[in-house]
């Protein structure tokens, strides 16, 4: 039985999606990272939102877990390699609570605008200091958005909306997708420049950690106000206390901190300054829509093999998976052959599709030909962690799409280079309901199934070679199951890909190996 642990609060629903799908499901919160890590191997899911660190530690003792599923966006509180390096994948709910972040944003840049909490701290004082609260309007002036990408877009729509003019820092906004929101793209220092509003919608990485630092807030206009809803570390909080009480930045609102719970802050006390307690996801809807998608997510990757929203695999949806899983399997085994064949000497690789496999996503294909590959040195492979081991050993891949129509209606080729620029190349396609085959090998072709214990061998093209190897075998009570043969030529190189009954030792393979004309032998093996 399928088993998911749910180690964090939870709306309700998640559980119920787990459970309407067959799903086993527990929900204990509060666990230890010890307690965590005694149960967690019953588990083949786990379920979580910021509460639970999912460490190194805890991972190598999930030795059973398929997947983690952060109901939410931020994903700072799981150890992302060690998942990838153990096989895990790793889902988020990217869009669950984007217009709920957007909205808190923009509800922050009016209260800065207004001083609406100091208005109302003051008001319920019972004091009346109309003169002293004199806002801004947020019509007309320019918003800088420092990340143009899901939540950011939305926040873009609906200050648009609001008469603002937006520009945008975002590496990877494209001029038409800028021009479909209406707003403009720019580097960072014009934004520095220009706005008058800043807010903040990247991930906290090395490259945007601290992207609002001490010199670049010293490049903003005097007057700024700033809104941080996406991550803490974004902003380096003792150089934005100096520039709120110098008067340099008008105002500041943050949702997030660098240190969570922020029971202490820098900023805290400071004038113009409003702080709230990371609720960029904290509303109804959102709570329902985080907890409804990642158990729908996680169930569809343990029951179907559906990948949505992953961070460490590519996506294939459950309605995608049963028509892209042959091909998936074929890549597998091309992979696996030109492994077990090539071995250490592969030092690069390309996966070139045509026919109806270049009207795939190429992703998931090329993932399988790296878990196939790869198997050669890890029993533990999977496509999560297939690509990290690649990376790990240098091996550089390339995917290669082709319109063109071949002999066949779908071809994969798997191309492996050596270290000596020499290049090996096995290929495949799809016969209906017959599943996979092999067509060629090292430029020879060949018609073969790929399953179970192989021997492959390469021999000169001789009379009265068959008769013999079938004998050989036949002796050494090695039993054929199929038989396949290509030449390159006649009376030239030839291979033979036999499929056995049982794996054939090294002591026999030495005796093939001793045959006359033959030039290689093999011992392969196919899930």
């Amino acid at each position: 039985m399928t088993r998911v642990l749910i180690s964090d609060k939870m709306d309700p629903r998640a559980a119920e999606v787990f459970r309407e799908r067959g799903v086993e499901v527990d929900q204990i919160t509060g666990l230890s990272p010890e307690e965590l890590k005694k149960i967690i191997n019953d588990y083949d899911g786990l379920a979580i939102r910021s509460a639970t660190k999912v460490t190194k530690d805890i991972i190598a003792e999930a030795k059973n877990l398929k997947v983690i599923g952060r109901a939410g966006i931020g994903v700072d509180n799981i150890d992302i390699p060690a998942a990838s390096a153990a096989g895990i994948v790793v889902m988020n709910t990217p869009f669950g609570n984007s217009i709920t972040t957007a909205e808190q944003a923009i509800a922050l840049m009016f209260a800065l605008a207004r001083q609406i909490p100091e208005a109302n701290a003051s008001t319920q004082a019972s004091k009346w200091e109309k003169n002293r609260f004199m806002g801004v309007e947020v019509s007309g002036k320019t918003l800088g958005l420092i990340g143009a990408g899901n939540i950011g877009s939305i926040v873009a729509d609906r200050a648009v909306g609001l008469k603002m003019k937006v520009i945008a820092y975002d590496p990877f906004l494209t001029p038409e997708r800028a021009l479909e929101l209406g707003i403009e793209k720019a580097n960072l220092e014009t934004l520095l420049h220009k706005a008058d509003f800043i807010t903040l919608h990247v991930p906290l990485t090395d490259q945007t950690r601290n992207i609002l630092s001490r010199e670049n807030l010293a490049k903003t206009k005097k007057g700024v106000r700033i809104i941080n809803c996406a991550r803490g570390g974004l902003i380096d909080e003792e150089a934005l206390k100096d520039a709120l009480e110098s008067g340099h930045v008008a105002g500041a609102a943050l949702d997030v901190f660098l240190k969570e719970p922020a029971k202490e802050n820098p900023l805290f006390g400071v004038p113009n300054f409003i702080a709230t307690p990371h609720l960029g996801a904290s509303t109804t809807e959102a709570q329902v829509n985080v907890a409804i998608q990642v158990a729908e997510q996680m169930a569809d990757y343990l029951l179907t093999g559906g990948v949505s929203n992953a961070l460490n695999m590519p996506s294939l949806s459950a309605e995608e998976a049963p028509r892209v899983r042959p091909y998936m399997a074929l890549s597998e085994q091309l992979g696996r052959l030109l492994g077990q064949l090539e071995g250490d000497k592969i030092k690069s690789v390309s996966i070139e599709v045509e026919g109806a496999a270049a009207h795939l996503d190429q992703k998931p294909i090329t993932s399988a030909v790296l878990s196939g590959l790869m198997g050669v040195y890890s029993q533990s492979v999977n496509m999560v962690n297939a690509p990290f081991l690649a990376r790990e050993r240098g091996l550089d891949v390339r995917e290669i799409r082709h319109d063109r129509e071949g002999a066949y209606h779908t071809l994969i080729r798997v191309t492996s280079r050596d270290d000596k620029g020499q290049e090996k190349s096995v290929a495949g396609t799809l016969f209906g309901s017959e599943g996979t085959r092999l067509v060629e090998i090292f430029g020879i072709k060949v018609e073969a199934n790929l399953s179970g214990d192989m021997l492959y061998i390469v021999n000169d093209d001789a009379p009265g070679f068959i008769g013999r190897l079938g004998t050989l075998l036949g002796k050494a009570g090695v039993n054929i199951g199929t038989f396949h043969l290509g030449r390159r030529n006649t009376g030239g190189e030839a291979v033979l890909l036999l499929s056995v009954d049982s794996p054939v030792t090294a002591g026999k393979m030495a005796k093939v190996a001793e045959l006359s004309g033959v030039r290689e032998v093999k011992s392969l093996h196919f899930l």
